[in-house]
């Protein structure tokens, strides 16, 4: 089974769940990629069959569940902050949110791969404001994206 707490994601049953839809498996928050379901056969229930990946390193994780099943579907948030600065050292951010709030727990993202690059550059060598969204879900948090703020 899959364990989640109950303020990380809700229940749902196996069955109920899309591509596209987020699942959790082995305590991950996951995007489903492919479902398919097979038939019910003499001795039980209809099973999926879920080909899914990390929604944090892309990881992909295949789990099957019988349709009845309880699965979890992860609680995702997306929160947007003004890049302030980054330490160089140890690769800390400190970000900004839009209720003039700074935090400087989060580090640069290791993946997608290269991505820390270019926000460095961007920051640091081209001085341009970023605007940096960070994923949340099942207690992590990762910067998956950013743009060029140009509401000045």
């Amino acid at each position: 089974g899959t364990d989640a707490g109950s303020s990380d994601a809700t229940p749902i049953p196996a069955g109920q769940l899309r591509k596209g839809d987020y699942m959790v498996i082995k305590g991950r928050p996951c995007k489903i990629q492919e479902v398919s379901h097979s038939k019910t056969g003499k001795h039980g229930a209809a099973k999926c069959n879920f080909d899914t990946y990390d929604i944090f390193n892309n990881k992909k994780y295949l789990d099957m569940q019988p349709a009845s099943a309880p699965c979890f579907k992860p609680i995702i948030t997306r929160t947007e902050y003004t890049l302030v600065d980054i330490e160089t050292e140890d690769g800390y951010l400190t970000l900004m949110s839009e209720t003039m709030e700074t935090r400087e727990d989060i580090k640069l993202p290791v993946y997608p791969e290269g991505m820390d690059d270019e926000i460095t550059t961007a920051f640091t060598d081209e001085g341009k404001q970023l605007i940096l969204t960070v994923l949340n879900s099942m207690g992590e948090e990762q910067v998956i994206s950013y743009k060029e703020d140009t509401s000045e």
